[in-house]
């Protein structure tokens, strides 16, 4: 039982992770900026548009005005901690964040759909976002389907990279989609 004292602080290092992604969609939809920016790293890094938390709310003010309304609903959440979580060295892990995310952008409802790989960091006794980089695998106003938009009505921001990023996804679909096959449990196309 001597691990014991590892094995809570892993746990607690869980439970904590997860309660980030919950606490960032509150952010957005109640355009609460403070308490989104103080779940970042105070050195946050954001490539061109520079580091710091104050370069992060210059950054997320501006994007947060493209839309009215939000509702961003967390479906899941894989946590894999670093190996040195409850031990005296630094504090690490990192994430994936499945995400429905709507927005209202003016007489328009777009649905969103989002995966996040985030990596996490424990700063003192709090794990903050060192890094979260948005994935979509769509994003088309409620009255239309992803496929007859291009899988992206809204054109913000960069094209929908998703599932086609993934490395097992290009190994399943090489080439050219193949045509649906029949489907031998239900006897139909699926």
């Amino acid at each position: 039982m001597s691990d014991l004292p590892r094995r809570l602080a892993r746990m607690e290092a869980r439970f904590a992770i997860g309660q980030l992604p919950i606490r960032y969609a509150l952010a957005v939809d109640q355009r609460d900026i403070q308490a989104w920016i103080s779940l970042f790293v105070d050195d946050v890094r954001l490539g061109s548009h520079g580091s710091g938390r104050e370069a992060l709310r210059g950054f997320i003010e501006t994007r947060l005005r493209w839309f009215y309304r939000s509702i961003h609903l967390v479906c899941g959440h894989r946590i894999e901690l670093g190996p040195d979580v409850g031990d005296s060295g630094p504090d690490t892990a990192t994430g994936q964040v499945y995400c429905r995310a709507e927005h209202e952008i003016d007489d328009r409802w777009v649905v969103m759909t989002i995966r996040y790989d985030d990596d996490y960091r424990r700063v003192g006794d709090e794990w903050h976002f060192e890094r979260r980089r948005e994935h979509h695998w769509y994003a088309a106003d409620l009255l239309e389907h992803p496929q007859a938009v291009g899988f992206d009505s809204w054109r913000v921001g960069s094209a929908p990279t998703l599932p086609g990023r993934d490395e097992s996804w290009a190994a399943f679909w090489p080439g050219d989609r193949p045509a649906p096959t029949s489907n031998p449990v239900h006897g139909r196309t699926p």
